[in-house]
């Protein structure tokens, strides 16, 4: 495994309270079903990756986002700190609860996510720009957009001004986000959000990953769940094998990639060695329930690889 894992990373995202109900099906239109279970978790793609980063061996974390004045808020903020990541860039917002998510997880560990982000749309730019320390003192900083676009783009801004790599996790897919996505160096989306942001490819992602290659991008992966990813540079494609696991809740698997793959660039790795990293984390996400319960430590990834990766 190449290089050490003592990076410094910058998250801009969004924290959720994640309400994940358990059902066999997905319910049809005027059906009531009963559910098998119903769990609360600390959740959103910011936090998520956030906690992912840290317990893959990043050095420092630190998360700017906004959160209600409410107990969700405070629960969110108070696992965070257990975790070691640095919250003085989280905002508490008196005007806008916290954000919740509804996943909905089957009995085949497939999922369906209704988010409600409240005070994440209200993160704004001028939030970023008071926080901007926390991005130029960084290595890399991870956004997605389950927070407002105007925020979004002054990250990309800050980071741009601080000579500070982005990876863009270009999810939920957001309207009038497009002009975002060759801003960043590395760009991560699933399935579903290439084809999204790139629809006359019609679903091939090698002609997906070719189209999202922009000026400014080194780097698109497209991970596609159980089937591995695809990983592109302007002069190569690389298939990222999947690891073959049990899934029991997809849940949190895209950050787990995500934050893995941040950790292994910062820590000397090469981009597909650290796809292969990421892949390796987000294969372990799925094997248990919850987002942040189920995000695996830097030892258990290590494991899964070690034979695998020369």
């Amino acid at each position: 495994m190449a290089g050490t894992h003592g990076a410094r990373i910058a998250v801009v995202g969004s924290l959720m309270m994640d309400l994940v109900v358990r059902v066999p099906r997905p319910p049809a239109i005027g059906e009531s079903l009963i559910g098998r279970d119903f769990q609360t978790f600390t959740g959103g793609k910011g936090a998520n990756q956030a906690v992912a980063a840290a317990r893959l061996g990043a050095e420092q974390v630190a998360i700017i986002g906004r959160i209600g004045d409410d107990d969700f808020g405070r629960r969110i903020v108070r696992t965070l700190e257990e975790e070691g990541i640095d919250c003085r860039g989280i905002i508490r917002d008196r005007r806008h609860g916290t954000g919740v998510a509804i996943p909905i997880v089957y009995d085949d560990g497939r999922n369906s996510i209704i988010s409600v982000p409240q005070a994440n749309l209200a993160l704004s730019a001028g939030d970023i720009r008071a926080m901007s320390a926390l991005i130029a003192e960084a290595e890399m900083v991870l956004i997605q957009f389950e927070v407002g676009l105007d925020a979004v783009a002054a990250a990309l801004a800050v980071a741009a001004e601080a000579d500070v790599p982005v990876l863009l996790n270009a999810a939920p897919v957001v309207q009038h986000a497009s002009h975002l996505l060759t801003q960043a160096a590395h760009l991560v989306l699933n399935e579903v959000e290439a084809a999204a942001f790139a629809p006359y490819a019609g679903g091939d992602h090698l002609a997906e990953a070719r189209y999202l290659l922009g000026d400014g991008t080194d780097t698109v992966v497209v991970t596609l769940g159980e089937d591995g990813a695809l990983l592109a540079q302007p002069n190569r494609m690389h298939v990222i094998s999947p690891f073959v696991v049990e899934a029991v809740d997809t849940v949190g698997a895209g950050d787990a990639f995500c934050a893995a793959y941040a950790v292994g660039l910062t820590s000397g790795m090469g981009v597909v060695e650290a796809a292969q990293f990421a892949a390796a984390a987000g294969a372990l996400a799925v094997t248990k329930q919850g987002a942040q319960t189920a995000l695996p430590t830097r030892t258990a990834v290590e494991g899964v690889l070690r034979g695998t990766v020369t």
